[in-house]
């Protein structure tokens, strides 16, 4: 290893990617593809990636579809185009793959509203709960959950459990709200939150709503409260992508972070998306740590295998034993 590349390393911990020079002229596509078939590589990519990222990628889908793909590939080499949580339950299912994530530092705000030893102590006050947890969370809150969900099939998995089971929800209480209501149930509920799905304005989305009245607001439950409230569809990135490949109407805005716009356009290139606007002084939500993905990142974690997601086999186990419980429950509602 040379010392350029030796120095990068060596700042992984200090910049969480390799800052590693890269020649202009290469045509990173053509490159990317290249190291797939030379490595046995499959770079999976959440809807939230940018549209290059998204346009590369062997596999595209939301936390359900990502984990279903990260169990099932005979890959050697996973590439993580997405947060460092994703990129955790693709090395829980596949121990004996190399798992690499473009960039460490790529997290997740609602992830870190739970960390697992104060969720722990407050899990420890409901003895006779259950605990189903997002995967929108760190292995060390799948070690502590029976079950994992997905925002597109919580309710499915909320309802298979009996009326009388107390269970406790985290870490996305907007997200446990929406359920609490579709199913009659009472939740406990973690308080974590998106800052992505947090920061969209209701005032600002009914002014939107009155300059474009036959736009349908689609929103994601991870959303507040009033958000959802005067949406006309709410669901999963899968469901809203599928909602608006197949509805008859013309226009819809879209509450969640604005990457899914991509895929809605490519499907629908006749129809007009517009993303709903945040509380704040941008012009879009835009997760922040999803975009600290690139071309060049996933380019330079492909060829030099790093960084690369390593995991305890005690935490390991017992994160999978939450997911392989989810998957098992999805194949049988033929969420697939």
């Amino acid at each position: 290893m040379d010392v350029q590349i030796g120095t990068a390393v060596e700042n992984l911990e200090k910049n969480g990617f390799l800052d590693v020079a890269i020649d202009p002229s290469l045509d990173l596509f053509a490159e990317i593809e290249k190291m797939k078939k030379e490595k046995n590589a499959v770079l999976l990519a959440h809807y939230y990636q940018e549209p290059d990222i998204q346009d590369i990628a062997d596999y595209i889908g939301d936390s359900l579809g990502l984990a279903q793909e990260a169990a099932k590939t005979n890959a050697d080499v996973i590439v993580f185009a997405g947060v460092h949580f994703m990129a955790e339950t693709a090395k829980i299912l596949n121990p004996n793959k190399k798992v690499l994530l473009p960039d460490l530092k790529a997290g997740c705000s609602l992830s870190d509203s739970c960390p697992p030893p104060i969720f722990k102590n407050f899990k420890d006050k409901h003895p006779d709960h259950i605990v189903i947890s997002y995967i929108n969370c760190s292995a060390g809150i799948k070690a502590l959950s029976d079950i994992i969900c997905t925002s597109s099939n919580a309710k499915a998995i909320v309802d298979s459990l009996p009326m009388d089971q107390k269970i406790i929800f985290a870490p996305d209480k907007n997200l446990g709200a929406y359920i609490n209501k579709t199913t009659g149930r009472d939740m406990v509920l973690w308080n974590g939150a998106c800052i992505v799905h947090e920061l969209f304005s209701l005032e600002k989305i009914t002014k939107l709503k009155t300059r474009h009245p036959e736009a349908k607001l689609i929103a994601h439950p991870e959303c507040e409260e009033a958000v959802l409230r005067i949406a006309d569809v709410i669901g999963s990135t899968t469901q809203l992508l599928k909602y608006t490949r197949d509805s008859k109407d013309q226009s819809f805005i879209v509450a969640t972070e604005t990457g899914i716009l991509h895929q809605m356009q490519k499907a629908s290139p006749d129809k007009t998306f517009i993303a709903a606007p945040p509380d704040n002084a941008c012009a879009c939500n835009d997760c922040p740590h999803m975009k600290l993905n690139t071309l060049e990142k996933i380019y330079l974690c492909m060829k030099y295998e790093q960084p690369e997601i390593l995991m305890n086999e005690e935490l390991r186990l017992a994160a999978k034993k939450p997911i392989d419980r989810m998957l098992d429950l999805s194949r049988q509602f033929g969420l697939v």
